[in-house]
């Protein structure tokens, strides 16, 4: 599951920890602490702490890695640091638009030839996979809330408040409606709620799809 953005974002917002998260992923080789405070000029205490908190928010990586300039066997290995891998999205209310391209991607490459059948398989897939990750033991509506659906209401019936893939369902409806229909169900399957049913309901300022009982 996707960790949620804010925790990165906030951590961003300090300028020498901006200014030093930008230095890192600049550069073509991992940077050490002694090297990220020189260009900040500030103490190297003071660049380990904001590095590791970079660290701790996913946003860089760190390893112990001797320069090339130092004999192997000669003093302290030092720590590096390298740009995490990915990027961050934010938006409010929350759009999945990853998600949506994965699914879409992959069901043009398994059938070129009828992409809307695939998409819809993969997206259930796609869904079921997410759930069994989960595990059954997860409230069905923790899930969809983490994915950024705003779930409202449990047991008779659940309500998606918001739709993650908003701007493509603008464009393409039925297409993705379809798809988010299918995601849902999938995940309602991988986490093994069979007592409930993902059902196309539209309605205006709303996600497509409902939650109701089986």
């Amino acid at each position: 599951m996707v960790a949620a953005p804010w925790p990165a974002v906030t951590l961003l917002v300090d300028e020498v920890r901006r200014a030093l998260y930008d230095y890192v992923r600049r550069q073509d080789h991992p940077v050490t602490r002694d090297e990220a405070a020189a260009t900040q000029h500030i103490s190297r205490n003071l660049a380990a702490f904001h590095l590791d908190k970079l660290v701790a928010a996913g946003l860089l990586n760190a390893r112990y890695a001797a320069p090339a300039a130092v004999p192997r066997g000669r003093g302290r290995t030092p720590k590096v640091y390298e740009a995490a891998p990915g990027c961050i999205a934010l938006t409010i209310p929350e759009r999945r638009y990853d998600l949506i391209g994965e699914i879409l991607a992959r069901a043009v490459a398994e059938d070129p030839t009828d992409a809307r059948s695939a998409a819809l398989r993969v997206a259930g897939q796609r869904g079921a996979a997410l759930g069994r990750q989960v595990g059954e033991g997860e409230a069905v509506v923790d899930v969809l809330a983490r994915l950024g659906f705003e779930p409202a209401g449990e047991g008779a019936l659940i309500q998606l408040r918001n739709c993650p893939f908003h701007q493509l369902a603008a464009q393409q409806t039925e297409l993705v409606c379809g798809v988010n229909r299918a995601f849902v169900a999938g995940l309602l399957d991988g986490l093994g709620r069979t007592d409930l049913h993902a059902r196309l309901a539209p309605a205006p300022g709303a996600c497509c799809v409902q939650i109701r009982p089986a």
